[in-house]
């Protein structure tokens, strides 16, 4: 299981949602199975419907791109 905070925490270098959407495709094709949205991200181009975003990014993999 991928937890979005650890994701976060493990790449600093992620500075906006979209860095972020193409970190959760790179879990999702990396065999993680699940994906848990244990915090919303603080970014400051983070939208509203940010938890479907990711999870359809996490789903597709790289293809989502």
């Amino acid at each position: 299981m991928a937890k979005l905070s650890e994701l976060i925490i493990a790449h600093p270098e992620v500075t906006t949602f979209d860095e972020l959407e193409r970190l959760v495709a790179n879990a999702g094709e990396s065999g993680q199975m699940f994906l848990e949205f244990d915090l919303k991200p603080d970014y400051r181009d983070t939208p509203r419907k940010w938890e479907w975003r990711l999870e359809s990014a996490f789903t597709r993999g790289t293809r989502y791109d």
